[in-house]
């Protein structure tokens, strides 16, 4: 666990410069609790890439779920207006967020450790239960899931946080209809 923390420190803080907290060189929030789930992608020891799944049903003391706390205006780092309903609370719908891939993984190797990673929070997400996931990620992620194989559809105005354009997507964990 303490791995996949040091990884997003390095990614968030270092990398992207997010003002995010830290402690003994991991990058951790209220959204880090036994609730969530944690997927890696390694190779070596080393974290390749890496994605939190917490429950829409989830508590912590005032805290739910990010993309929910911000809607409520509970976290000043991202708008209230992200998504354009309200944000749901369903055991069937989790929140995929701190997604990463590290910075020195090779372009050739990108599309694989990004299709390894999508393929776990997947299993990961379907073995708890869910069969849709909500998050908050780069424009490109719908993209990206459709290319998987699976249906999305944006549920939120694009958003420019921490110098990229991003925009919440609902993905359907069954595999799109061609």
């Amino acid at each position: 666990m303490s791995n996949i923390l040091k990884a997003r420190r390095e990614c968030f803080i270092v990398q992207e410069n997010w003002d995010l907290p830290e402690t003994d060189g991991m990058e951790f929030d209220q959204y880090d609790t036994p609730q969530s789930r944690w997927i890696a992608v390694h190779k070596e020891g080393r974290v390749l890439a890496g994605i939190r799944l917490t429950p829409t049903t989830a508590k912590c003391g005032m805290y739910s779920y990010m993309i929910r706390d911000a809607q409520l205006g509970l976290l000043q780092s991202i708008p209230v207006g992200i998504l354009y309903d309200a944000a749901p609370v369903a055991e069937h719908i989790w929140e995929s967020s701190r997604v990463f891939i590290a910075q020195d993984v090779p372009a050739a190797d990108r599309g694989h450790i990004q299709k390894s990673l999508i393929g776990e929070m997947v299993h990961t997400a379907q073995c708890n239960g869910a069969s849709e996931i909500l998050a908050l990620c780069p424009r490109a992620w719908k993209r990206w899931m459709r290319m998987l194989g699976y249906e999305t559809e944006h549920v939120g105005p694009p958003l420019e946080i921490g110098g990229t354009v991003n925009q919440a997507i609902h993905m359907y964990l069954r595999p799109a209809l061609h």
